[in-house]
C-alpha cells in the first residue's frame, strides 16, 4: 500500500491549538487505496459510511462558560476524502477556548468545516450531557467466530485463506448468516500503533467456511492500514472470493485519542447497522 503523505500531523510532535483553526483538518484521498484494490472510484461495489464518535468536544459560551458533549459524525463512503484522525482531534481541540454565540452556531461551524474537508455533506449530531445516560452499549449479535480453536500462522492479509464450505450440500445451499469476531487488529500506517476492532459480517449466499473466515480476519494482525481501507479490503475480498448475493461488513474500532471510527460497507440491499458502541470502545 502506498504510504500516506509525509506532511500529515499523525506521528509528529505538534502544538495543541489555543484558538479555532479549520486549517488543521487534513484530508486524504480515498481513490488511491481503492485503485490498489482494483476498485473504480466511479463504480464502487458498496454503499456505506464512516461513523466517528468524538468524546473530547468542548467549547465556550459567550460568557466564557465551558460546555461539553459527544459528537457523532457520519461521512458517506463516496466522499472524495477521509479526514486524518489526528488532524480531526487537533481541530476539535481548537474549539476548547473558542466562544460561540450558541450551540447551534458551533455545530454549523463544525458541519461546514468537516464537509469542506471530506468533499461532501457530513451528518453531524451532538449528544448533550443530559442524554449521556441514554447511550447504549450493544455487542454484535450472531455467531461468535472466536470460539473456534485454530492453528494460525498468517498475520498479513491473504484473501486466499477465504473459502466456502467443501461439503457439496452446503456449497450449493444459499444461507443467510451473521458472524462476528473481536480479533480484528491492524496497525496505523504512520505510527504502527495497534488498532483494535470488532467486525461483523452479514451475508446471504454460498456458505462461507467459518474457520477460513476467522483465519482471514486474524491475518490483518500485522497489516498497516487506515480503518476505512481495512474494511473495504475485507468487503472486497469476501465479495470476490465467496460470491455472496448480499454482504455487509461493519467494524467498530476501539477509540484512540478520544475518537473511535466505525466503517460500514455493504451491498445496496443491506440495512444500515445501529449507531450504538461496544464495551471495548
Amino acid at each position: 500500500m502506498k504510504l500516506p503523505p509525509r506532511d500529515l500531523p499523525l506521528g509528529q510532535d505538534v502544538s495543541y491549538p489555543t484558538a479555532y483553526d479549520p486549517t488543521l483538518l487534513f484530508p486524504i484521498e480515498r481513490s488511491q487505496a481503492r485503485l490498489e484494490l482494483g476498485l473504480s472510484p466511479a463504480s464502487l461495489p458498496f454503499i456505506g459510511w464512516d461513523l466517528w464518535n468524538a468524546y473530547e468536544l468542548s467549547w465556550l459560551t459567550p460568557q466564557g462558560m465551558p460546555k461539553v458533549g459527544i459528537l457523532r459524525l457520519k461521512v458517506d463512503c463516496r466522499s472524495p476524502h477521509i479526514i486524518e484522525s489526528k488532524s480531526l482531534k487537533l481541530y476539535l481541540n481548537s474549539f476548547n477556548q473558542t466562544p460561540f454565540e450558541s450551540t447551534e452556531r458551533m455545530l454549523e461551524t463544525l458541519k461546514h468545516d468537516l464537509s469542506q474537508a471530506a468533499g461532501t455533506d457530513i451528518w453531524v449530531e451532538l449528544i448533550e450531557p443530559k442524554d449521556f445516560g441514554s447511550l447504549l452499549i450493544e455487542e454484535f449479535d450472531g455467531v461468535d467466530l472466536d470460539t473456534q480453536v485454530l492453528d494460525i500462522d498468517c498475520y498479513e492479509p491473504n484473501a486466499n485463506l477465504l473459502r466456502l464450505e467443501t461439503d457439496e450440500t452446503t456449497t450449493q445451499a444459499r444461507v443467510t448468516e451473521s458472524l462476528f469476531s473481536r480479533l480484528l487488529k491492524s496497525n496505523c500506517p504512520v505510527t504502527s500503533q495497534p488498532d483494535w476492532a470488532c467486525v461483523k459480517i452479514d451475508y446471504t449466499g454460498p456458505k462461507i467456511d467459518r474457520a477460513s473466515l476467522l483465519k482471514y480476519i486474524i491475518s490483518f494482525r500485522m497489516h498497516n492500514g487506515f480503518h476505512e481501507q481495512c474494511v473495504e479490503t475485507i468487503f472486497n475480498d469476501i465479495l470476490t472470493r465467496c460470491h455472496p448475493e448480499s454482504l455487509s461488513v461493519y467494524a467498530r474500532y476501539t477509540r484512540r485519542g478520544g475518537l473511535d471510527i466505525n466503517p460500514w460497507r455493504a451491498t445496496s440491499d443491506m440495512a444500515a447497522p445501529s449507531l450504538h458502541r461496544s464495551a471495548r470502545q
